[in-house]
């Protein structure tokens, strides 16, 4: 998972664990940064992980906040507002594995981060995500309803996609050169790993925020719709690979033999048609395009 190494004191000198990094990617995060930082932090050890947290095109004090834990993070800052390159400033800045990138709106316990590492320490899987615990209050019944089909998807149920969060080996990240400017950076990191490369740690949750409203929802979904159609057109052969491995008929099955989740079922579609054609009206101006996000999800209490 790591190495050893030694830290300086004035008169003292002593081995500390060093091996984890993370790379936090936040652009206007002011409101839940603080709560996202605190999940990793509370119990760590001295030197168990290396943060860095890039504040990219910020207008708040998201970068206020970061700064306010001191030496514990690294805390770097960027007037690019584009989260992939974000992420590739805090890759550069850390140097331990395994490597978590992690979105400043979820909350991630230590103890899942220790967890998904000792699984890819094992050395059998390169790229692994937590289970999500999907924080529901303060959503609609309809936002509740389309998350109630949402979570029975196959590739929601292997992780690494609206979890927030993914790991990589040493060798996992080996596996490309650079994030390459994309809306669905998971998307591709999870498209360049097999079925048997890619794990979810059950024992591993991860705190997302749902949405309050059906017009968040709408919002974030066609996000996702537009990060996939730009994938499909910029990387179609990871796409091809990554579609013969998904098969949604038993969670097809499920909702057929359960009459009470027709409804939910009705809705959900309603979103996806919905979600699909908003994407594929801004995939044409793609170039142009502005980050859509739910802020009703930032709520600084909803820990």
């Amino acid at each position: 998972m790591g190495y050893r190494g030694a830290a300086h004191g004035p008169n003292t000198r002593y081995d500390y664990f060093v091996g984890i990094s993370v790379v936090i990617a936040a652009h206007n995060e002011e409101a839940v940064l603080g709560r996202c930082l605190d999940a990793l932090l509370r119990t760590a050890r001295t030197g168990e992980l290396e943060i860095a947290v890039v504040c990219n095109g910020c207008t708040d004090g998201t970068e206020e906040v970061a700064q306010g834990y001191g030496e514990d993070i690294g805390v770097l800052d960027t007037q690019e507002a584009s989260k992939t390159a974000a992420l590739n400033l805090g890759d550069a800045a850390v140097s331990g594995f395994p490597r978590f990138y992690v979105d400043a709106d979820v909350t991630l316990p230590l103890a899942s981060v220790r967890r998904i590492a000792a699984r890819l320490s094992e050395g059998h899987a390169l790229a692994a995500a937590p289970v999500m615990n999907l924080d529901l209050r303060g959503s609609s019944l309809a936002v509740r309803a389309y998350y109630r089909i949402w979570e029975r998807l196959p590739y929601v149920r292997e992780g690494m996609i609206g979890v927030g969060v993914y790991a990589l080996s040493e060798e996992g990240r080996r596996r490309f050169t650079a994030f390459p400017e994309v809306i669905a950076d998971d998307g591709y990191v999870r498209m360049l790993f097999s079925s048997i490369e890619r794990i979810c740690v059950g024992d591993a949750p991860v705190r997302v925020y749902a949405p309050a409203r059906l017009s968040d929802l709408v919002r974030i979904k066609t996000r996702s719709y537009l990060g996939r159609y730009e994938l499909r057109e910029r990387f179609p052969d990871l796409v091809a690979r990554e579609r013969t491995t998904k098969s949604y008929r038993s969670a097809l099955g499920t909702i057929a033999l359960r009459p009470w989740l027709w409804p939910a079922a009705v809705l959900y579609a309603a979103i996806v048609l919905r979600s699909r054609r908003r994407a594929r009206v801004q995939l044409a101006s793609i170039g142009n395009y502005v980050w859509e996000r739910d802020q009703s999800s930032r709520v600084p209490d909803r820990r």
